[in-house]
């Protein structure tokens, strides 16, 4: 409970830094969904261990292969910070120059997120929603399944 209203605070002064869209972020994710799956996870926790049905080892290998892809996908890229990367080149003189006058917005990062990455940042929220409506699908589902058991 303190990390959900650690979050709600920590939405409001990004709200009061006109961040707005860290501060949607900061409030759906961390004081909503964060809290929400905490109390659900709690509520479908038993008091004993079920016995594993099966082995770990697909789990495993998946997770082994997914990492070794992303190892090999950043292989190439620059170092952190290498001012000549390309993005500080050509894109963050832009926005640092530019967004003040063309968005008129103070913090940079918003008009950032919400103007000209404004497709993107409604993509992200719209998975972050479906997320949302997942995770609350399948504790419906589980809670449907339990009272079956109970019944028959």
């Amino acid at each position: 409970m303190l990390f959900g209203i650690y979050s709600l605070l920590s939405a409001g002064i990004f709200l009061v830094l006109d961040a707005l869209d860290v501060a949607f972020i900061e409030a759906a994710v961390g004081a909503g969904i964060s809290t929400v799956l905490m109390l659900s996870t709690l509520a479908l926790t038993e008091r004993k261990e079920k016995e594993p049905r099966h082995k770990a080892v697909l789990p495993l290998l998946v997770v082994l292969v997914t990492g070794a892809a992303l190892v090999y996908g950043t292989l190439d890229m620059p170092d952190f910070g290498d001012p000549k990367a390309p993005v500080h080149q050509h894109v963050a003189p832009r926005y640092i120059q530019q967004s003040p006058a063309e968005i008129g917005v103070p913090n940079m990062v918003t008009s950032v997120l919400a103007s000209y990455r404004g497709y993107d940042t409604l993509g992200e929220v719209t998975v972050i929603f479906t997320a949302g409506v997942g995770v609350l699908a399948l504790i419906a589902d589980r809670r449907r399944t339990r009272r079956r058991r109970r019944r028959g």
